[in-house]
């Protein structure tokens, strides 16, 4: 497959700065790039690099431009390579159809278009929309709805009437809808609580490898759209969060937190239950969250607290043991004044520096 570099600057609403006719037949960084590639940078080093490379053309910010290559010249060069990966590296496309080892009810609705593959388990009254695809291993529960252009890669688990809307993918291992960690101490024991409620996951969402979304005691767990969330997350039940966050892995949340739009939640962060985190919120890594957070705040450590408070703290710890140092040293000289006044000489003595 291949692009003119004008091609290349309609799709990403750029310009060619150089020769237009280029032909582009690929898209790779610089430190691997051949003859006919496209590569970017977004910073002068990059850019230094990538016209020292065997690249054919660079994507790069509008400020930027060569003698030597043609230059494509975008507002943003990672906006404009993510839109371009899909072009030079089409998706696999799976055919319609159902594998002969997979197992679906009677009374599911799975469109003509969408692949079934391998040992898939696909229950009662379930349905799947057009161009979806199960890849091999997944069960799907009972009363569940998958949209359209689903893809869920082996062994994803669907717990019964979980719905899923358009355009989402999960990845291998996660589970959506197990139950939540309910229990009531009673007479002596843990008695369950019956997790009643489901997983409802919005258009356009992509959850990571081995994560796992519990369906609600009552209600609905809620996965916004355009949410995406990486590997190894816990979700509890009644977690509700909102359009456009991003959950970076081994993160936890405990129940019934609500997340408002455009969250973004750092690597092996927890945040306890019921709590309120505001639109365009930021939690820094490894936070323990244990209080709501305002619109547009920004946290970090344990238990987190404003990430410039926090910041400053760090500073102050960094700085202990040359204190400590300092504050013996402090004593020492107090305590030699000290036995002296005690001892009945008041003669003044130089200071430390003096002698």
């Amino acid at each position: 497959m291949s692009f003119t570099a004008s091609q290349i600057a309609g799709i990403v609403r750029g310009e060619v700065a150089g020769d237009g006719t280029t032909l582009l037949t690929g898209l790779s960084a610089a430190s691997h790039a051949r003859a006919g590639d496209l590569t970017f940078a977004d910073n002068e080093e990059y850019f230094a690099a990538a016209e020292q490379s065997a690249a054919a053309a660079i994507l790069a910010p509008g400020n930027f431009k060569s003698d030597r290559k043609t230059v494509i010249r975008v507002p943003n060069a990672r906006i404009a390579m993510a839109r371009l990966l899909p072009v030079f590296f089409p998706p696999d496309q799976a055919p319609p159809g159902v594998h002969p080892s997979a197992q679906i009810d009677p009374s599911a609705r799975v469109d003509a278009t969408a692949h079934i593959g391998p040992n898939c388990v696909v229950g009662a009254r379930v349905q799947i929309g057009a161009r979806s695809v199960l890849m091999g291993g997944n069960h799907i529960g009972r009363d569940s709805t998958l949209g359209e252009e689903v893809c869920l890669y082996p062994n994803v688990v669907i717990y019964y009437r979980t719905v899923i809307g358009h355009r989402v993918v999960i990845h291998a291992g996660t589970v959506i809808g197990s139950d939540g960690y309910g229990y009531a101490f009673d007479e002596g024991r843990q008695r369950k609580v019956l997790q009643v409620g489901n997983v409802i996951i919005h258009d356009d969402v992509e959850i990571g490898a081995n994560a796992a979304i519990d369906r609600a005691a009552l209600g609905s767990t809620v996965i916004g759209a355009g949410t995406k969330i990486d590997n190894l997350v816990h979700v509890a039940h009644n977690v509700v969060m909102g359009r456009h966050c991003l959950v970076m892995g081994q993160v936890g949340f405990a129940g019934s937190t609500q997340l408002g739009d455009y969250v973004v939640v750092a690597s092996q962060s927890g945040i306890s239950g019921h709590l309120k985190l505001g639109h365009q919120s930021v939690i820094g890594a490894k936070s323990g969250v244990m209080r709501d957070i305002p619109d547009g705040g920004k946290v970090l450590g344990i238990p987190a607290m404003p990430d410039k408070q926090a910041k400053r703290q760090i500073i102050a710890v960094q700085q202990l043991p040359e204190t400590i140092r300092r504050l013996r040293e402090l004593e020492k000289q107090v305590a030699l004044l000290v036995a002296k006044l005690e001892a009945g000489d008041t003669r003044p003595r130089p200071a430390a520096g003096d002698q």
